[in-house]
């Protein structure tokens, strides 16, 4: 039991939305940090039946996941304009908010940013530089300069309006961003440890055939190069956006009251 100006009460286990925007996506890393933080996950699968959160006030933190279509794709995807309105709720309420890969552009759409289609492709572990500002961001400070992490995406956007650049690669300059205390955007897959990336070998062979020709082929070579690296990098970024999740604060009625 803790005590809040001088009344009893009890922190709630912290309640998580999860929006998976394509099946098996998978929360890897993250899925261990908010164990360790004995979360609550609700997920919500819109791929298959565009159902959300009808708001915010019950959940403390949002995750956006990845998935196929595009940020822009609201005619095939019919949920997704109330999706954008929602992180960006979730947002302005001072919640802590994720969006990874294609739930990085769904957020910087939601903040006002563009999205661009096409014109940034990249697919396996690749390098990240960290900018001056995510060595000194909570989410990045402790990987140093550069890190090695799993990329899958060919879109990529502008920065939103006062927004800060954390990481940045050649193909994408905005591989991560902060807004106000903890509304960030991965474009990177940090949740992909290599326990997920064996899932998506195995679930999406030809496509991954088709976009990264000889990458299967070579696969073992390159996990063994690179997936513990990653994979360590991964979930310290986890384990830094869940400490800054807020959860409720419950108060305790006295016996004398009750």
């Amino acid at each position: 039991m803790v005590f809040s100006r001088g009344r009893p009460y009890q922190e709630e286990p912290m309640r998580v939305a999860v929006i998976e925007n394509m099946r098996n996506t998978g929360l890897g890393a993250l899925a261990a940090a908010l164990d360790e933080a004995g979360a609550e996950i609700e997920w919500f699968r819109v791929w298959q039946d565009g159902v959300l959160p009808k708001d915010i006030s019950g959940h403390d933190a949002l995750v956006v996941l990845g998935g196929e279509q595009s940020a822009l794709d609201d005619e095939a995807n019919s949920y997704l304009p109330e999706l954008v309105r929602l992180t960006r709720r979730f947002g302005d309420a001072g919640k802590a908010v994720l969006g990874i890969c294609l739930g990085s552009q769904i957020l910087a759409r939601a903040y006002g940013a563009d999205n661009h289609l096409g014109i940034a492709r990249e697919f396996g572990w690749h390098g990240i530089g960290v900018t001056a500002e995510g060595r000194a961001d909570p989410l990045l400070s402790a990987l140093g300069g550069e890190f090695t992490i799993f990329e899958w995406h060919a879109d990529t956007f502008s920065l939103p309006e006062g927004a800060v650049r954390l990481a940045s690669s050649p193909v994408a300059e905005n591989q991560a961003f902060r807004i106000g205390r903890a509304v960030y955007g991965t474009q990177f897959h940090f949740e992909a440890n290599a326990a997920v990336i064996e899932q998506w070998k195995a679930e999406f062979a030809d496509t991954i055939a088709r976009i990264a020709p000889g990458w299967l082929e070579n696969h073992a070579e390159l996990a063994a190069r690179h997936a513990g690296a990653a994979d360590a990098a991964g979930l310290a970024i986890a384990r830094a956006w869940v400490g800054l999740i807020e959860r409720k604060e419950v108060e305790m009625l006295s016996q004398a009251s009750a």
